[in-house]
């Protein structure tokens, strides 16, 4: 695909994502909020969410699922979304909290976080409130807000889109760091999922106090 073809792809994708908001704004919703999380699945470190309000003439080319996307983009996507964003903020719960109560109600309580802290800065900046949210996949009944639950959000959803990348790059950064402190387990590259490597370090060094030990049962005693 030539440049200028690409240029033209990449437009109409983002067109084609902004539709459900462009729906809710049209009904009379103006500070929508796109929720997604990442982390579900690994056996090491934090469910980390994000929630992302994005401005009608939001003109960033290339934001999409951020599990199409290589490191490097999410990483120039993550500081353009920062930076563009009406408003954004990030919740998380570290293995303790999953162990103790699960990984769908860590990850809830999770977004219901990301939603808050977005929620603040919104009303600091702009003294508003967020009117609508949009979930990948989730409905939380906690959240007193007009919502909707998308199936595959993150590739229907600007909104969504964006907090995909936001959480994603804010996880994958907290498990880099943590490797320079848990050297053992490949964190750098696998993020705390279940790869060769991983299950390696825990069977040679033992896991670590960011290990959910729930998900280890089969190999903890």
């Amino acid at each position: 695909m030539k440049k200028a073809e690409r240029e033209i792809f990449l437009k109409n994708r983002l067109e084609e994502l902004k539709t459900i908001e462009n729906q809710l704004r049209a009904e009379g919703f103006q500070y929508i909020a796109g929720v997604d999380e990442v982390g579900r699945g690994p056996l090491a470190g934090p469910v980390v969410a994000a929630a992302v309000v994005l401005p009608a003439d939001f003109d960033v080319l290339g934001v999409d699922d951020s599990k199409k996307l290589s490191e490097k983009k999410r990483n120039e996507l993550f500081d353009a979304i920062i930076e563009k964003a009406v408003c954004y903020g990030i919740g998380q719960k570290d293995q303790q909290v999953i162990d103790d109560i699960n990984i769908l109600e860590a990850t809830k309580l999770a977004m219901i976080e990301a939603i808050e802290n977005a929620e603040k800065m919104l009303e600091e900046k702009l003294e508003k409130q967020i009117d609508f949210v949009l979930f990948d996949a989730m409905k939380i009944d906690a959240v007193e807000k007009p919502q909707q639950s998308l199936i595959k959000g993150d590739s229907r959803s600007i909104s969504i889109a964006a907090a995909s990348i936001v959480a994603k790059v804010t996880r994958d950064r907290q498990m880099i760091d943590y490797h320079r402190v848990y050297p053992h387990y490949g964190f750098e590259s696998n993020k705390g999922y279940g790869t060769k490597a991983h299950y390696e370090g825990i069977v040679e060094h033992g896991i670590t106090p960011i290990h959910r030990k729930t998900f280890l049962k089969n190999i903890i005693r």
